[in-house]
């Protein structure tokens, strides 16, 4: 009999030791568990963070390409009204020219005009000589007498 109650014994043994054992077991699996959803948080918690400050530093580039952009715009278009200012600039000094020499053009023709109308005018019929007049030249015809 003390040998079945020592065998009893040893079967009892065996499934407390097998119950904690499991009960370990258990409680090694739970803890596992929770160490790797603690870390997957942590891991998720880590994306986020990176996450938004990849999204935060996209933000802050794109807005300063924006200002840049904005200042390059507003540099481009001063540029062009300046270019247009100096064109019409040009534009008026060759219209000036034009009429400057239009002008001096004009009061040139009118000297000549003037001064041609009171310039004595070539006798007509004047057979070659000047003025119809002969001025030192003399044929032998002139003094013979007939």
């Amino acid at each position: 009999m003390n040998v079945q109650l020592e065998k009893m014994k040893q079967k009892q043994e065996r499934e407390r030791r097998k119950r904690i054992a499991e009960e370990k077991h258990k409680e090694w699996v739970q803890k596992k568990r929770e160490e790797e959803r603690r870390e997957r948080e942590r891991k998720l918690s880590k994306e986020m963070a990176e996450k938004a400050t990849k999204e935060l530093e996209k933000i802050q580039l794109q807005e300063k390409a924006e200002v840049k952009y904005k200042e390059w715009l507003k540099k481009k278009r001063a540029e062009e009204a300046e270019k247009k200012k100096k064109e019409q600039e040009k534009e008026k000094e060759r219209e000036a020219e034009l009429q400057e020499k239009k002008a001096r053009s004009e009061k040139i023709f009118k000297e000549w005009l003037h001064n041609a109308r009171n310039k004595p005018r070539p006798v007509l019929n004047g057979y070659g000589f000047p003025r119809g007049k002969s001025t030192g030249l003399y044929f032998c015809y002139t003094d013979v007498v007939t």
